[in-house]
């Protein structure tokens, strides 16, 4: 371990990096916290090599000796994913906000000041900076517009759960907050919602790119995961952390699409039909548990037809129906749409079969205008017309 002598003043930002193999992208990754226009005196960098074997904690110490912001560097045995290096630079950083960057990344210019000021004119705890994918996709939804203060159940904030955003260290230390180093997968979800629903509110920058998010040539990262297991008991984290928090209800529906869509829905889709039947089955034994507790009808009717349909499916325990299903889909079959009793449904197979059983509502078109909803939209629109024309009539104009 190698200790860097720190000033007294307590920075604004202690920037964790936590590193696994990670040349030469980290050589990138820490110029652009040395480029950042907060400045060094603002900053700290708390690096952890997470048992590399290709020279990367011999850099990170080097660059300590030269590096104009303050950085100290621990090395350790490999933990096997990004919350034990996260985890151990957490404690030692001493910012009023902390920013977990991962190696293989890096900042904008104007990343850290951006954030900072957001954070302390909004008095928010959370802080989500545009990110864009380099080599990769990244989310996109969520950055159409800056807001001091958004709504973490409407707003789509709630799908991006990924731990590079700026977190008020205060709220971290108040409540004992670390990562889940027993989850091989989705760690930093429930680390992040976590954040959302304790903090005192999450603000976006949107309107600077703050974040850039590197896919590796190589296809080395530093989490490790393997299998399907690990997903399920992502999902099941994350449901109970909602549960936990938030009371049956819309607000807890809302937050409960981000785990049914994200980590179970990937589980259904295409994939089963390249997998063997008994992962399927085996899958829809882990499913089982949190359909019953958290399939709710608030949150079946807020997913797009197709996507409720398979997960009624598995709460329903039909792999042969799902299976229809998704071959149907993946097919790119367009389904015949029904019109009963002034409802709209789009009719997939199985739909009104009697022996299998699936509720008419798990086809149904949500929110969708059928014949009769068109017909009287068209009607108001002629009615409101001839309302306007009498008015101008009677004012004479």
């Amino acid at each position: 371990m190698q200790w860097v002598p720190m000033t007294e003043t307590t920075p604004d930002v202690s920037v964790i990096i936590g590193a696994y193999e990670a040349m030469p992208y980290l050589v990138k990754c820490l110029e652009s916290v040395e480029a950042q226009t907060l400045g060094a005196d603002r900053i700290e960098i708390v690096a952890v090599d997470d048992g590399s074997t290709d020279g990367t904690g011999e850099y990170l110490e080097e660059f300590a000796t030269r590096s104009k912001v303050p950085t100290r560097v621990v090395r350790q045995a490999n933990s096997g994913g990004p919350g034990g290096p996260r985890n151990t630079g957490l404690a030692l950083a001493r910012g009023r906000f902390v920013f977990f960057l991962d190696a293989d990344d890096y900042f904008g210019e104007e990343a850290l000041e951006r954030l900072v000021a957001m954070a302390d004119k909004a008095g928010t705890d959370v802080v989500l900076g545009r990110t864009v994918g380099v080599n990769r996709n990244a989310a996109k939804s969520m950055w159409k517009e800056t807001v001091e203060r958004a709504d973490i159940y409407r707003s789509n904030v709630k799908y991006t759960l990924s731990a590079q955003k700026l977190f008020r260290r205060d709220l971290l230390v108040q409540h004992g907050m670390r990562f889940d180093e027993s989850l091989r997968t989705g760690e930093d979800a429930l680390f992040t919602l976590e954040a959302y629903l304790r903090g005192s509110g999450v603000s976006v920058v949107s309107d600077y790119t703050c974040y850039y998010l590197v896919g590796r040539e190589d296809g080395k990262h530093l989490t490790k995961t393997g299998g399907y297991a690990p997903r399920f008991d992502s999902a099941k984290a994350l449901m109970e952390l909602i549960a936990a928090h938030v009371p049956a209800g819309e607000h807890r529906d809302l937050l409960m699409l981000r785990p049914f869509t994200v980590t179970l829905l990937p589980q259904f889709g295409p994939v089963v039909l390249r997998q063997p039947r008994d992962i399927l089955l085996a899958k829809m034994e882990l499913a089982a548990p949190l359909m019953a507790a958290y399939w709710t009808p608030g949150v079946a009717e807020r997913l797009k037809t197709e996507d409720r349909l398979r997960l009624t499916c598995v709460a329903m325990n039909l792999p042969d129906a799902l299976m229809d299903v998704v071959g149907f889909l993946q097919e790119g079959k367009q389904p015949e749409r029904v019109r009963r009793r002034g409802r709209g449904y789009l009719a997939y197979p199985h739909f009104g079969d009697a022996a299998v059983g699936i509720p008419d509502t798990a086809y149904e078109v949500r929110g969708a205008p059928g014949p009769l909803t068109v017909a009287r939209r068209r009607a108001r629109r002629l009615a409101g017309r001839a309302l306007r024309r009498v008015r101008r009539m009677r004012t004479g104009g």
